[in-house]
């Protein structure tokens, strides 16, 4: 092998790594869950999702519940690849005939999409239909009738 050769074979190997790297810790995470639709990741627990998505994206947290920089959304949008923290949360979706609630503890997820203003389209498991399996949710700010919600920041390491 040529010395030519062997520097384009490494660049060529290299490339796919360093375009890697400039991919934002957010959009990684949001991608990890994607990637797992329908499928289980590690116990099914809710913050098994969060947890090895971030550590799959080389973010750096605390490995408990500080998942990143808080956001402030009364200042900074939600953007996708943040990660939801719901504490005691109930959100009520109405209709002209029905009347459905779901309940959120402790509960963690991921934003795949920004949907419009206070609307969400969420990565979560163990929760819903789906049980331990990742699946979508999507969330409307202006049905939560109580509880907390907190959004996350991913960030590099």
């Amino acid at each position: 092998m040529t010395r030519s050769t062997h520097v384009l074979l490494t660049a060529a190997l290299l490339l796919p790594l360093a375009a890697h790297a400039q991919v934002p810790v957010p959009e990684k995470v949001a991608t990890y869950a994607e990637s797992h639709m329908g499928k289980r990741v590690e116990r099914g627990e809710c913050w098994d999702l969060a947890a090895t998505a971030l550590r799959n994206s080389g973010a750096h947290w605390d490995g408990f519940y500080g998942f990143g920089e808080v956001v402030d959304t009364a200042r900074t949008a939600v953007q996708r690849g943040d990660i939801v923290q719901f504490e005691g949360v109930v959100v009520e979706q109405r209709t002209a005939t029905s009347i459905s609630r779901d309940s959120m503890g402790k509960h963690t997820a991921i934003v795949l999409r920004v949907l419009g203003p206070g609307r969400y389209e969420l990565a979560h498991q163990n929760f819903g239909p789906d049980g331990r399996k990742v699946s979508r949710y999507t969330l409307e700010m202006a049905d939560v009738v109580k509880g907390g919600i907190q959004f996350y920041r991913p960030v590099g390491g």
